[in-house]
């Protein structure tokens, strides 16, 4: 790979299928990788430095915000910070690579900003909200609070969907995929 690569972000509500798209854009391209976030919480069994994130200290995270060293970044109501480092994007990008975003609106919004046409932001849409609804119920992991909570944060998020190149509605997983992977097999071949 010798041309500098693009950023694909894909952004979805909690249960909007957004794991199963990227897991399988990963398996279709091998020109495309996912880029590891950086957080402030520790790390699970299992977990490797660098493979599942980039694990930071509260005081090293907000360093590197100092030092503008993120793309984005987000500080959730427990206190965990998330954050994509702008140094390992850059990387994979000059080495060719297509980066694929899994981030909120607001951090699709700033790298969006940033990186201009050189960014492909797609909005991965459930249905409607009660379909969604339904979805987080069949998981059975949400209790009545955080299943509130999750639709509250994708009805804000699904306000945010005239700022996206395109929006993609899973109302069928394999259509909605069949779309996913064209309009990015376009952009990579663009």
């Amino acid at each position: 790979m010798s041309s500098r690569g693009k950023i694909i972000i894909l952004v979805a509500p909690s249960g909007g299928g957004k794991s199963t798209m990227t897991n399988r854009l990963l398996e279709d391209f091998d020109r495309i990788k996912f880029s590891v976030s950086a957080t402030t919480r520790p790390p699970r069994k299992g977990e490797k430095e660098g493979v599942h994130y980039h694990f930071l200290s509260r005081d090293e995270f907000r360093n590197r915000i100092d030092r503008d060293e993120f793309l984005e970044w987000e500080e959730f109501y427990n206190g965990t910070m998330y954050g994509t480092l702008r140094s390992v994007v850059e990387k994979d990008l000059n080495k060719g690579y297509f980066i694929l975003l899994d981030i909120d609106v607001l951090g699709a919004k700033n790298v969006k900003q940033m990186y201009g046409d050189e960014t492909l932001a797609v909005f991965i849409s459930p249905p409607s909200l009660d379909v969604l609804k339904e979805r987080l119920k069949a998981r059975g992991t949400e209790s009545e609070e955080t299943l509130k909570t999750r639709l509250e944060r994708a009805e804000k998020e699904m306000s945010y969907i005239s700022d996206f190149d395109t929006v993609v509605v899973n109302d069928d997983l394999e259509t909605a995929y069949s779309e996913i992977k064209q309009i990015v097999s376009n952009f990579i071949n663009s």
